[in-house]
């Protein structure tokens, strides 16, 4: 059970870019509970053998989703191009904001 709830835990936090280093502890402790639950679904009278399966499943999504977007992220900031490229991008969509007078101007009168 604690397989499957690490190993989604990975893999949400690997969907987020920010949390992909939680994501890859996540995925280990999914990783290690899964082998232990599938150690213990061995046994007779013991069951949770598809729990344990989708937490290993989840948990190597997990890590390995979580290693390509850190990976991802340390070739972006590491190559100084691109990071030329991001702050031009956002340079220009800062200057296509409104001002702060124009968006007052834009709301209805009380």
């Amino acid at each position: 059970m604690f397989a499957l709830v690490f190993g989604l835990a990975a893999l949400f936090c690997a969907l987020t870019a920010i949390l992909s280093p939680a994501a890859v502890v996540f995925a280990v402790l999914g990783l290690i509970l899964a082998v232990a639950g599938l150690k213990m679904a061995k046994k007779p009278g013991v069951t949770g053998k598809g729990v344990a399966v989708g937490g290993l499943v989840t948990a190597l999504l997990g890590l390995i989703l979580g290693g390509v977007v850190i990976g991802g992220l340390a070739a972006v900031v590491n190559d100084k191009t691109q990071l030329d490229r991001i702050q031009h991008y956002i340079a220009n969509a800062r200057a296509k904001l409104p001002s702060t007078q124009q968006v007052r101007n834009q709301l209805p009168a009380k």
